[in-house]
């Protein structure tokens, strides 16, 4: 893709992907769902999640997986609330970005 991938907008696409297990997922899934999306790499993602963690969106355990232990990744509370602004920000940035493309003023007539 030729559009640059802000922090925000990969905040926004974790918590979204992480949001979809109501029991969290685990880092390489997440991977795997974003790389559906955006081009992305595993040494781009871990510290998207560690943002995520410090800033309360994430809570994070561990849970054993064929003799291993695998780390999940959770939506709190915060991080509801966080995504619920990310998502309304988008659709406004989407709707205006989309309206510019088909052509239509952005700038109401007489204004």
């Amino acid at each position: 893709m030729v559009f640059n991938t802000g922090a925000a907008l990969l905040d926004a696409i974790v918590l979204a992907v992480v949001s979809r297990e109501p029991d969290g997922t685990y880092g390489y899934k997440i991977t795997q769902e974003v790389r559906q999306v955006i081009d992305l790499s595993e040494s781009t993602l871990y510290p998207v999640l560690r943002r995520l963690q410090k800033d309360e969106c994430l809570e994070v355990y561990d849970m054993e997986c064929s003799g291993r232990n695998r780390r999940y990744y959770k939506v709190t509370s915060q991080g509801w609330a966080q995504l619920h602004l990310y998502e309304s920000e988008w659709r406004q940035y989407a709707d205006k970005i989309t309206s510019l493309f088909e052509g239509k003023s952005l700038v109401a007539d007489g204004a």
